[in-house]
């Protein structure tokens, strides 16, 4: 056993810092929605949509704070610009739609990352997530993933980093039986679709890597053009659970990532009586 001499290890706590971390009481006996985010619009609530950009003057999207887009050079060098282009696909358009719709009061920022046939590199997904952790959004709508194995060291990173610095990142899985990131990584809130039509319906799977089922079946979408269609996938499902964590985040906004996990398993409709 060691001696009081002994000093501690490196990231130990001290005998004096005890009280420097004491959490504040205000967690109920029986955490319910209401107390979750009832009354919540998303207010105060900043949202960033990486995807293949954003219509801004769509009706369902209700306005878009900064709109950026990653450009890379001749030389595969990337870097995030401001964007005037919109949604060069429609799918980030959806996506925002649907966030805005459940968190009516969110700042959603348009990061496009994906091109025109909705697809884009993994330096464009790398230097996006990056820009976005760094600029420190709330929550982060990834409906995308990657299959490119050579980009997991710096994404798992990433999604660490974002982890400690409060930033929820929402990610899709993907639609078909394939491995893929960053959806399975941990450190994010993974998502796949259930069939029932309440946007507020989720469920919690206590069966990973998906963490939760969200609606995307017969999803009615915001689209590019100024129109709407329906679809279905796993990316509207993860804008539904995004639209969900900000209403959390703008009810309990000191919330951690581990934190707002925790109350959406204790919430979700498989885990209430």
């Amino acid at each position: 056993m060691p001696s009081a001499a002994e000093p501690l290890p490196s990231y130990s706590l001290a005998a004096e810092g005890v009280e420097d971390i004491a959490l504040q009481p205000g967690w109920p006996y029986d955490v319910t929605r209401e107390w979750a985010w009832g009354d919540s619009t998303g207010k105060g609530v900043r949202v960033c949509v990486l995807d293949s950009g954003v219509e801004v003057d769509h009706p369902q999207v209700g306005g878009v704070e900064r709109s950026v887009a990653v450009e890379a050079d001749a030389e595969g060098y990337a870097r995030v610009v401001d964007d005037d282009t919109g949604d060069v696909f429609g799918h980030g358009t959806a996506c925002a739609g649907i966030v805005r719709s459940l968190a009516p009061d969110v700042t959603i920022t348009s990061l496009r990352v994906l091109g025109s046939a909705n697809r884009g590199s993994g330096v464009a997904l790398l230097a996006g997530l990056h820009w976005a952790v760094d600029e420190g959004f709330d929550v982060v709508n990834m409906s995308l993933s990657t299959t490119n194995k050579e980009y997991l060291p710096i994404l798992a990173g990433l999604t660490d980093r974002a982890y400690f610095k409060r930033t929820t990142l929402v990610a899709s899985a993907h639609n078909m039986a394939v491995e893929s990131w960053p959806w399975r990584f941990s450190s994010v809130l993974s998502v796949g679709t259930h069939e029932a039509a309440d946007p507020l319906c989720f469920y919690y799977n206590p069966q990973p890597p998906v963490e939760f089922f969200a609606r995307g079946m017969d999803v009615e979408v915001a689209w590019k053009g100024g129109g709407s269609m329906r679809t279905a996938g796993n990316s509207f499902a993860t804008a539904h659970m995004a639209g969900i964590c900000a209403l959390v985040r703008g009810k309990h906004p000191g919330l951690t990532p581990f934190e707002l996990k925790s109350v959406l398993m204790l919430t979700a409709d498989n885990a209430r009586a």
